[in-house]
């Protein structure tokens, strides 16, 4: 199954528009950040070469996504990081047996299909009833960035001087799709090197461009 991530810059024209499409989203990451003591989304005037516009920034398979998750998961508990072909049930006990060493990590701790990172940073995922009946539990951009560059070097990524990302979906794709293959990797990390480098270049942006991540 096919998974997009998209970037949403956070720029007045588009945050400040009575037809705004994330008006809803926005208000309740706003009142989760509020309760936690923190700032509101972000929202920034508008710069030249930035606009309102929605664009996707990566595109990858959701089994990948899993397999990335599984590694940062394996390194942050001093235990091996293997190579795998498909999820098993190793990755649901993992998942039980660290329940909330997940639950405090960006990267982990996140809804497939919906939910999103904000360019504010904070400790651990913000979760609510409000945010769990929606698009599950928020995240920061900045807390997602750290997560990936502690799990780069297990795959064989230097942190501080990552490949180039693949080229962003050239058109939306649906959860029925396959995804895109990414480019050519001899790794055994293949499949979560592809993913890493969509989420560090989504990541990356979303500090450098005041935009919001999220999934579709």
């Amino acid at each position: 199954m096919a998974c997009d991530l998209w970037l949403v810059p956070l720029v007045d024209v588009l945050c400040h528009s009575p037809d705004n499409p994330f008006a809803e989203e926005i208000a309740a990451y706003d009142k989760a950040l509020g309760d936690a003591g923190l700032p509101p989304v972000p929202v920034f005037g508008y710069m030249p070469g930035l606009s309102g516009d929605v664009a996707p920034v990566a595109g990858f398979d959701y089994d990948a996504l899993h397999f990335l998750r599984r590694a940062y998961l394996l390194n942050l508990c001093g235990l091996p990081v293997t190579p795998v072909d498909e999820l098993g049930g190793d990755y649901e006990q993992l998942l039980e047996m660290f329940e909330t060493t997940a639950q405090q990590s960006h990267l982990v701790w996140h809804y497939d299909h919906a939910g999103a990172y904000v360019p504010v940073d904070f400790a651990h995922p913000l979760s609510n009833d409000e945010l769990l009946e929606g698009g599950g539990p928020l995240g920061s951009s900045h807390g997602l960035l750290r997560e990936l560059e502690a799990v780069a070097p297990v795959l064989g990524i230097d942190p501080g001087n990552p490949p180039a990302a693949p080229a962003a979906p050239d058109r939306p794709t649906t959860l029925e799709e396959r995804a895109a293959p990414g480019p050519h990797d001899d790794s055994p990390f293949a499949r979560e090197r592809h993913v890493w480098l969509g989420l560090h270049a989504a990541a990356t942006r979303s500090l450098g461009q005041g935009s919001m991540i999220v999934f579709s």
